[in-house]
């Protein structure tokens, strides 16, 4: 693999890329909507004081992760977007002047609801949307019961700080969908991420699953010669119904390099705001001696879009 000489001529190229600053905010989850909504709010304060240009929120930030069980009467949690919620975030973004990742249930019509993350430009003007595309349905994760499956497909959102590949939680374990959000132009990966240990795991499974979690999606960094960001929430939620134990949200946000070199790990029991500088010109720089988009035998990857190969 080649390297990019300190005295090329063409160095003074990548110059001109940005270096941009980027919040993230990890926060435990309770009943108090309006008191969750504050955390977060206070998370985007903190990161615009530090200086970030782009914050991003965990996962349905708003309320509990209400996916532990199947209950009709979680469905009054959902708002339309625009809405009253999605109003309060796009203030946030005007009034500290940053861009904003955030996530919302939304209700797009009776019957009809989605797992949204959005995108609020530095003015309050939302940027775009996303809705998650991989619903999982895993005892004590069972979204197939609240979200309908994303239709806006794998687009990075425009901004100003960059094309944002934004997705959201179990699409973190698909390489497909990094691989098309890297193919359309984005220039970072970020996962708004509710992932924890259900109760009964056993220690050396929850190990597992956790180290599986950070590895993958070094990988879609590595793979796309992208930084990625995933941000988790923290701390423990009941299952209000008493069937399980609950989950304990482990925590563990992370910025990687385009290497999959860490640049941040938050703890795994705190909540946490934090600013990481993520240098665009080393994205850049990357892609240039580990040319993987190029190389790709496209011409022989035809059987992906089939479910099974019998």
């Amino acid at each position: 693999m080649g390297h990019l000489a300190q005295g090329s001529p063409f160095a003074c190229d990548l110059l001109l890329l940005p270096l941009v600053k980027v919040g993230i905010v990890q926060q435990s989850c309770g009943l108090d909507k309006q008191a969750n909504i504050q955390q977060s709010l206070r998370g985007i304060a903190e990161c615009a004081r530090q200086g970030a240009d782009l914050v991003v929120l965990q996962e349905l930030h708003c309320g509990i992760y209400f996916c532990q069980a199947e209950d009709p009467a979680m469905f009054d949690l959902a708002e339309p977007i625009p809405g009253p919620d999605a109003d309060v975030f796009a203030e946030a973004a005007r009034r500290h002047r940053v861009v904003l990742v955030c996530s919302l249930f939304e209700k797009r019509a009776p019957g009809l609801y989605h797992n949204t993350a959005v995108v609020f430009e530095r003015d309050g003007a939302m940027a775009g949307k996303y809705r998650k595309m991989h619903i999982p349905d895993d005892p004590a994760y069972y979204e197939k019961f609240y979200f309908t499956p994303g239709d806006l497909g794998f687009a990075p959102i425009a901004t100003s700080v960059g094309k944002l590949g934004v997705l959201v939680c179990w699409d973190q374990w698909y390489p497909e969908a990094a691989r098309l959000m890297a193919l359309a132009g984005a220039e970072v990966l970020i996962y708004p991420t509710a992932i924890g240990w259900e109760s009964t795991d056993p220690e050396a499974e929850k190990a597992r699953q956790y180290d599986a979690w950070f590895t993958v999606q070094r990988g879609h960094a590595i793979a796309n010669g992208l930084p990625v960001i995933a941000v988790n929430r923290v701390g423990h939620e009941p299952d209000w119904t008493g069937v399980t134990g609950g989950i304990q949200f482990w925590g563990q946000s992370f910025v990687v390099g385009p290497q999959g070199e860490v640049l941040y790990r938050a703890s795994a029991d705190r909540q946490e705001v934090a600013v990481i500088d993520i240098d665009q010109r080393r994205t850049e720089a990357v892609r240039r001696m580990w040319p993987f988009l190029r190389d790709r035998r496209v011409d022989f990857y035809h059987d992906l879009v089939r479910l099974f190969r019998d």
